[in-house]
């Protein structure tokens, strides 16, 4: 994945302006990498790039699953969107609908009527899923104790008909694992499709972010007493662990 096929649109940059999802088949971070562009000089190398090189046909070959998955500021603000408590304003989903390119001018009913229409952050996903989309994910600290649609934490992600009924958005969701909803757009609607919900998925949440950040400061990094705790609890019983295995050797 190291070489990829890309359309080009020269902007007035002196430099390669990718979309974030695309550099992480590159490994490529943002601290002064060095990248490099060789143009097809014939039409048969031309469709070698179009038909089995391009971004959208980019499937790990050695596990079959996508290369590329929602990540850093897009992921986070997904995450923050799609909880349940998270609710937008009339003037900001309208906004949010003027970036959208596929808008058909029909407007979601709001999640909220009274006192004053509230979309939720589920619905600016919706618009972006392909209708054809079903799928079941699990959170990682899902317990079989949490059982139904409706989860105590939002765990359970629910997508039906291309509507996110239930669940938290998070990386075993948006990311690049086996069964990812990427991977279900993929492999059921198609590599444009893919590419087309990775595209949209970006922009919107961007603005989104844009409305209502968040910030985290040194404060955030400290652990509390009671998780020093556990943390001090655990290193103690994993060296005793340690010794009893010595001591039976």
């Amino acid at each position: 994945m190291s070489i990829m096929g890309h359309k080009i649109k020269i902007m007035r940059y002196s430099t390669f302006c990718l979309k974030l999802s695309v550099t992480s088949p590159y490994n490529a971070d943002f601290d002064g990498d060095e990248m490099n562009m060789h143009v097809p000089q014939s039409f048969e190398t031309r469709a070698e790039v179009l038909e089995l090189m391009m971004v959208p046909k980019c499937v790990s070959p050695q596990s079959n699953r996508p290369v590329m998955g929602i990540v850093q500021d897009t992921l986070l603000g997904w995450r923050k969107i799609t909880k349940r408590d998270t609710f937008i304003e009339k003037d900001v989903f309208m906004n949010i609908l003027v970036r959208w390119e596929d808008f058909d001018g029909k407007i979601p009913c709001p999640a909220i009527l009274k006192p004053r229409p509230l979309w939720s952050g589920k619905q600016v996903f919706n618009l972006i899923i392909p209708k054809q989309i079903n799928l079941i994910r699990t959170a990682a600290r899902h317990t079989d104790t949490e059982r139904g649609i409706i989860t105590p934490g939002d765990i359970l992600v629910r997508i039906e008909r291309g509507e996110l009924l239930s669940g938290t958005l998070r990386k075993k969701t948006l990311g690049t694992s086996t069964g990812s909803l990427i991977h279900v757009i993929w492999e059921e609607v198609g590599p444009d499709s893919a590419r087309k919900f990775l595209g949209h998925a970006q922009l919107l949440v961007n603005y989104c972010l844009l409305q209502n950040g968040f910030s985290i400061g040194i404060g955030d990094t400290i652990a509390d007493a009671a998780t020093m705790e556990k943390i001090n609890e655990t290193i103690s019983n994993a060296k005793n662990e340690v010794k009893e295995l010595i001591t039976k050797a």
